[in-house]
């Protein structure tokens, strides 16, 4: 297994996927739990490359994934070769919290509207292993995917020309 297998609820939530994936297998539902009582180490192992095509294919797809704290904001853009950071951080002291429910656009009228002492940083990494590998990690340790990266485009905005 790459990743890690899928949790229950999630895969129950790929109820027909995981069924078409068997089918796929030549292994049928009354197969499936023959498998799962008689050969467990089997029936593991087909959850295990389920699980891996499932991770692959979303995160292949993956462009821009956000992690925030109440007092920073880490967007990121995952190209092909590289991945790019911009982050906000509040300095200490400052009252503000970036774990709100806002739009991109409400957190920058409040970011604009507040007296927060805010700093911009940016960096840039060529992945040091496979791309999808280093994505699941960020995923794993709190990373959310940003389908449109809005609030990456919105740090980009503030990111002074260099």
């Amino acid at each position: 297994m790459i990743y890690r297998r899928l949790t229950i609820e999630e895969l129950e939530g790929l109820k027909p996927e995981f069924i078409r994936f068997l089918a796929t297998n030549a292994v049928t539902a009354s197969d499936w739990e023959k498998l799962k009582s008689d050969s467990p180490a089997r029936a593991d192992e087909l959850l295990g490359l389920f699980s891996d095509i499932v991770f692959e294919k979303i995160l292949q797809e993956v462009e821009y994934l956000e992690y925030r704290t109440s007092h920073d904001i880490k967007t990121f853009h995952c190209q092909q070769g590289k991945i790019l950071l911009l982050g906000l951080r509040a300095e200490a002291g400052t009252d503000f919290d970036f774990t709100e429910n806002l739009s991109s656009s409400q957190m920058l009228q409040k970011m604009q509207s507040s007296n927060a002492k805010l700093q911009l940083y940016s960096a840039e990494k060529k992945y040091a292993k496979k791309r999808e590998w280093e994505i699941f990690n960020l995923m794993e340790n709190g990373a959310l995917i940003a389908k449109e990266g809005e609030m990456y485009k919105v740090l980009e905005q503030l990111k002074p020309e260099e």
